[in-house]
């Protein structure tokens, strides 16, 4: 049987493990706080926190929800062309497949679930 997950606020909020600088980061200097919550069978649900830079996405492997909590930053379809301006209450959805581009530029704190 499946359990839930529950995430407080406490969680949302507080202190996020260094994670170093984002992987293929090609401006700035965009390093990251994790925290992962939760763990389901093809699934991972945690807090991401990332300083300004940006970096390209190619052909994502898998899909990811995000709501954004604080910060700022610009999201690029490459498909469509379309930039995106995203801030805190923000609800984003990345899907298998999709290329583009993410530059922070206000430290953007989110919640995400990858699946």
């Amino acid at each position: 049987m499946a359990a839930m997950t529950h995430i407080k606020k406490t969680d949302v909020e507080g202190h996020l493990p260094e994670a170093g600088i984002r992987a293929g980061a090609d401006s700035g200097n965009p390093m990251l706080n994790v925290q992962a919550l939760e763990h389901i069978t093809g699934s991972n649900v945690g807090i991401w926190e990332c300083q300004p830079g940006g970096w390209p996405v190619v052909d994502r492997s898998d899909t990811e929800v995000c709501y954004i909590l604080a910060g700022a930053a610009r999201i690029t379809d490459e498909a469509s062309g379309d930039v995106r301006e995203i801030a805190a209450g923000d609800l984003v959805v990345l899907p298998v497949g999709w290329t583009g581009r993410w530059d922070v530029t206000e430290t953007v704190r989110k919640v995400y679930a990858i699946y």
